[in-house]
């Protein structure tokens, strides 16, 4: 019962250490509860959301992850800008 007790504080804290970033709580208590001490960790390591670099939908406006390459919102194909390479590249 300790040890449940033990994994369960565990996960609940690389959960709220994932959520104060903007990753997954739920995600993120898992890995916390089924390794303890290296999720937590993990989750401490683990990089913030916010640092991501993010571009602008050209229809909407938007802000999404520079991964994204469709508008979640309006279905826009965004296509990658001269601009947005060189910032890139360096």
């Amino acid at each position: 019962m300790r040890f449940i007790l033990l994994l369960f504080f565990f996960g609940l804290a690389a959960g709220v250490v994932a959520k104060i970033k903007g990753n997954s709580f739920v995600l993120w208590f898992l890995v916390g509860f089924c390794l303890p001490g290296i999720g937590l960790v993990a989750a401490i390591l683990h990089r913030w959301e916010a640092d991501e670099p993010h571009r602008r939908c050209p229809r909407c406006g938007t802000l999404h992850p520079i991964s994204d390459q469709v508008c979640t919102t309006c279905g826009e194909d965004m296509d990658w800008t001269p601009a947005q390479i060189k910032v890139i590249r360096g």
